[in-house]
This record gives structure tokens, sequence and C-alpha cells, in this order.
């Protein structure tokens, strides 16, 4: 029987799978090897058959890595997972290490040690990382032809994906593919390249108007490309997704060939200029291109700034499928409040409960992601995941934080709310409204055109600061077009990158609060980069951000007090124009509580 991930995977896959990984590291010669998460196309969410880390630990958490040495393994992930890695791996046969540390541990490895790595999993970029401390720990980290772990893996290795590849009508896209590759091939001449190689599947479906199914929770075809700088192109894709509307979808100027083709089609290019980037493709396109010749240009993927850029096509859609969102989660946030109150279900079954609503707008494609439910303590986990004997029920004087969205053709969607269960004390209100300071904080801000993601930061925490308090992730995160839920380069972070904010890029504003031990707050809403006119004229062109997400706040966990007046006018403004978008979509007793949870404070 071919086995299949979830979150309830065994722990003890790591004492059936170990065992079977050092018999074949052995066979070839290593005393290590690098599983990371990522497959070959570095994918954050992957189909089954590339869910090597979940295969060798029992872990599937969508970030993490893990080392096995000969008598010893390590598994490595961030402050999201630290519930979900007990409860799915083995202590005894793995140390728990933070993912930062990853470096650190590796430096640590046996003088001498040969540790082998699958190029096609890990991106030169991370690659360098790990090479740096390989050495400096006396060892070599050594590339390999047959990936160890999949051979162990062997015949109960699920298949690899084959879902139809659709097109994605024009309608939502706002551009041809046509005048997208023209664009494209312009972008990869200015770069002083003749090609680029495109292997983030996220690029080829948006340059391609085209989705998948091959990725849980995103609509992507595993796939690579080839763009000429004059907009011909190659798409290498499994013959079994090519659908018979695909061609003529696609036209004469791309070619779809099978994949196998692809070695050789590098191998071809052995003269010329080709643009890769290094941070999102594999080491072994770069290898390869290196090997026959061929003149790499390191650059950035050029289609990931234009597809973060929306179009008014993409804004527009993304407006339809936030106000449809937020009437399925305006129902459910009337279930947690008055249902939910009375019977405190667990985690699980609210989970269900708000895909339910989703589902039945009947226009949902996917989730956006897992839908996490954190109540009590475990919403002071900021990524926590109901998993195991780890889930608990609603309390009463406790919160109850819900994070979820949802994948419609118009747009993705992703939002928080935290609610009281019962009546909330001083203390959770008063946190609650130092959390939306913050949110208001980045809502409302104008910046000038240049301004990048982590030149914001500040402005959202410097609420939290003023009160001794901070919290330790990003503060948004780019999202897609019917595409990944996390989409760069943009981001708002302390540790963000440098990429301006750009016109029609869509991020999340997503501050936070989490007292370890009993309960979390986070309040998260979209909002797109546009276009903002200072009232007496200013100086310089400004940017600043129009709501996206509509959904009521918990107005019980607002101590107004706390509020300026700017702030207050913030709420009710909000509030009005939640009810009115969501509120038509709604009918009798939810109607009615939707007109009380968007009153003005």
């Amino acid at each position: 029987m071919r086995q299949t991930f979830d979150e309830s995977t065994d722990p003890a896959f790591g004492a059936r799978h170990l065992p079977l990984l050092r018999a074949r590291m052995a066979e070839q010669g290593l005393d290590g090897f690098l599983v990371p998460h990522e497959d070959e196309h570095q994918n954050e969410y992957l189909p089954q058959a590339n869910e090597r880390l979940a295969w060798i630990s029992g872990f599937t958490g969508s970030a993490g890595a893990a080392v096995v040495l000969s008598d010893r393994a390590a598994i490595f992930t961030d402050g999201r997972y630290t519930v979900q890695v007990r409860a799915q791996t083995d202590g005894d046969l793995f140390e728990r290490v933070d993912l930062a540390a990853l470096p650190d541990w590796l430096e640590g490895a046996p003088a001498g040690s040969v540790i082998g790595y699958d190029p096609r999993l890990h991106s030169p970029d991370a690659l360098s990382v790990l090479r740096r401390a390989v050495l400096k720990a006396g060892g070599e980290l050594k590339p390999v032809e047959a990936n160890p772990l999949d051979l162990a893996w062997g015949d109960d290795r699920p298949a690899q994906p084959s879902a139809p590849v659709a097109p994605h009508e024009d309608r939502y896209a706002g551009e041809s593919h046509a005048d997208k590759r023209t664009r494209i091939g312009r972008a990869v001449a200015e770069a002083g390249a003749d090609v680029v190689l495109l292997t983030a599947p996220a690029s080829i479906a948006w340059l391609f108007n085209i989705r998948g199914g091959d990725v849980i929770r995103t609509p992507l075809p595993l796939a690579q490309a080839i763009l000429e700088a004059d907009g011909r192109a190659r798409l290498f894709l499994d013959p079994r997704k090519v659908t018979n509307e695909l061609p003529g979808w696609l036209g004469d100027t791309v070619s779809i060939e099978d994949p196998d083709g692809l070695p050789m089609a590098l191998d071809a290019l052995s003269s010329r200029r080709v643009l890769v980037d290094p941070a999102v493709s594999s080491a072994w396109f770069l290898e390869r291109l290196q090997a026959v010749g061929a003149q790499v240009v390191r650059g950035q993927d050029p289609c990931a700034v234009p597809r973060a850029a929306k179009n008014a096509v993409e804004i527009e859609g993304s407006r339809r499928a936030h106000i449809r969102d937020g009437a399925a989660l305006s129902r459910f946030l009337h279930w947690v409040d008055t249902v939910a109150q009375e019977t405190l279900p667990d985690e699980r079954e609210v989970v269900e409960t708000l895909e339910r609503f989703r589902e039945e707008t009947g226009a949902l494609k996917d989730l956006s992601f897992d839908t996490i439910a954190g109540a009590g303590p475990n919403g002071a986990l900021p990524h926590y995941k109901p998993v195991g004997s780890s889930i608990r029920r609603m309390e009463r004087g406790s919160l109850l934080l819900v994070d979820g969205g949802g994948q419609y053709l118009d747009g993705t969607t992703d939002v928080t709310r935290t609610v009281a269960v019962g009546e909330p004390t001083a203390d959770q209100r008063r946190m609650f409204t130092l959390v939306l300071k913050s949110h208001i904080a980045m809502a409302v801000v104008r910046f000038p055109e240049g301004t990048s993601g982590r030149q914001l930061d500040a402005v959202a925490r410097a609420p939290m600061w003023a009160a001794g308090l901070d919290y330790d992730h990003g503060t948004g995160h780019g999202v897609g077009s019917y595409l990944g839920v996390h989409e760069g380069p943009q981001r708002i972070a302390k540790w963000g990158t440098e990429q301006p904010l750009l016109e029609g890029m869509i991020l999340s504003n997503e501050p936070g609060y989490y007292r370890e031990g009993h309960w979390g707050i986070r309040i998260e809403t979209l909002q797109v980069v546009t276009p903002t006119a200072v009232p007496d004229g200013g100086e310089r062109p400004m940017h600043g951000f129009e709501q996206l997400t509509f959904a009521p706040l918990d107005r019980r966990l607002i101590d107004v007090g706390l509020l300026s007046p700017a702030e207050r006018a913030y709420v009710d403004a909000y509030h009005a124009e939640t009810l009115a978008k969501i509120g038509p979509l709604l009918e009798g007793d939810v109607a009615e509580w939707l007109e009380a949870a968007c009153a003005p404070l």
C-alpha cells in the first residue's frame, strides 16, 4: 500500500525508515544525508510523492529539514511547529533543533564525514550556507545521482501527481499569456541574457495563464519552461497533464514537451546566456548548464515582480473573492458567538465548521492553507495546527484564534480573527487593543514610492514596543492571485527584503501577541498597495493600502479607552464598510448579528 501523509502521520516512521535510509547511504559511501522539506520545484506545499521529510520522520509541517548521520539524526523546524514536531516525531530518534541552527549543527558533524545531498532539492543559495558549515567541520558535502531516500522508499512511494492543467482565463488574469511572454522576454534581454530557465511553478502558472492541481492548497502545475527573449517558449509538462484544450490555449509559439527531454534542452544551451534565479532554482540546473559551457546569468526570476504587482483585473477579482469569503467568515463568527459559546467544541470541529462555510459559497476551489484554530494556550503558538493529543476544546474565560483562507478563481484569501470565549478579562482586552493599534498603524500608513516592507515593519510594531511588547513573526507576507498564499518577493518584516512595495502588491497585515501557556492574539487582513493622495499636496509620490478583507472584529475585546480618536474612527469606518459589503450577502439571524457586531464603538 502506497503511503500518504497527513497530520496524523505516525511517529514510528523514523524507527522503520531510518535503517532503510542508512543502508542505502552506506551503499553510496555516505556518512550522512540532507533531507530538506523542499522538492525539485522548491515548493512550500508538496505533493505526496515528494514528502520526503514526512516519510523519514513523520513530520508534515511546511517548513523543516532533517540530517541523518550513521549514528544519529536531527530534525529542524521553526517556532510555528513546536507542538507539531513533538507530536509527530520520535524524540529518541531525532534531536529537535531550531531550523536557524541547522548550519551550526552541521559544524558539529564528525571530521571527515561525507554528507550527501540531492542537488535537485536544494537551491544554490541555500546549499552554499550548508557547504560552508560542513567544510568547517572538516567534512565533505557530496552530490548524489540517485537519492538514497527515494531508493529506500521504493515501491511504497506515491506516484508523481498528474492533475490536468487548465487555462486560467484572461477575465481572471487580466493579461494574455502572449503579452506576458513578450513583456518578460524584454526583461530577459535587459538582464543580458538570451533565454531564461523558469523552474518555479508559480511563475510558470502566471506566465502561461494556466493552473493545475499537483500541489495541495495551491493550484500549481509542476513543470519547467525555457523562454526566449522574443517570447517563444518551451513548456516541459508531463503528457498526462495535457488536456485537449491546452495546446490551442497556448498557441503555436509555445511548444509542449516531455520533461524527459529537459536535460537535452539544457545541453543545447551550451553557447547561450541563460538567466537563472539561484534563490528558487535547484543547484542541479546551474550545475548542468555550467557543465555544458552555458553562460549562466544569475538574477531574479523575471516573473516574480510582475506576478506580485497585480493588474486592475486581478485586484478587482481579489475584492470580489474577499467579499464572498468575508460572508462565509461572518457566518462562522456568528456560529462561534452563539452555538460554540454554549457547546465549547474542540479545535477540529472549529476548523471543519469554518471550512464548511467556505465550501457553501459554491466557488471554493481549495483552502489556501490548512486552517489554524488555537484555543487557549494553543493560540499562543503562531502557526499551531490541531494535531493528535494537542487538540483542545474552547474554554470560557479564554480566547480562540482562527486563521484560514480560500482559493477562488478570482483571488486568494487569508484572514485571522481572535474572539473571546465568555467574558474577556481586562488584561485580554488590553492586549487585543494593543494588537489592534498595531494593525491600524499598518492599515493607514502612507509611504514614499520605493519604500520596502523592511522599512515599514517598525510602523506596525511601534504601539507594541511602546508597551514593552513584540511578536516574533513578520508583519506581512505577499499573497498571489489564485496562486500561493505566501508569495514573494514582497514582505513586511524585520528581516524582509529590499524589494519596494509596488502598486498592486497584495500583502497581509498581521501583528500579534502570544502569551505562552495562556492564549494568543492575531488580527490579519489582506491589503493592496495603492497610490495615495496627501491632503495638502505633498512633494513626493506616495503609496498606501486599500483594505481587501472585510469581517468584524470582536468588539468585546476592544478597550475603547486605549484608542485615539483617529483609531476609533478607523474601527467604526472599517465596520461600516464591512456591513455595507458583507451585509447584503447574509440573512436572518446572521444579518442581525453582523449589524450588531459592526455597530459604532
